[in-house]
């Protein structure tokens, strides 16, 4: 009976999971936030940010679905440094050639 017990707890909190990551992701939503969840780490982008300020020449690093977290580095002005935008507040990505 207690296994039964542990085994039902234990779906429980898994459900309870699933159902808190779904809303995380639902929460960073939107087509920049989507376009980047399938953007290709070291994909060279533009930033366009809500209040006009752009971001020129970033390279695309990960994007966290869970908190809409997007990294980025600056290999030429600021080499070794690590850009964190949340996607919601990008308003356009312009993606580069290589």
């Amino acid at each position: 009976m207690n296994n039964e017990r542990n085994q039902s707890m234990s779906s429980n909190r898994c459900g309870h999971c699933s159902q808190r990551e779904a809303q995380s992701s639902k929460s960073c939503s939107g087509c920049v936030c989507n376009q980047l969840r399938r953007l290709q780490p070291r994909t060279e982008v533009d930033l366009f940010l809500l209040g006009g300020q752009i971001i020129e020449d970033v390279v695309f690093i990960s994007f966290d679905r869970h908190n809409c977290c997007a990294f980025f580095c600056d290999p030429t002005t600021e080499p070794g440094s690590t850009i964190i935008v949340d996607c919601q507040f990008i308003q356009a990505i312009r993606i580069e050639e290589d």
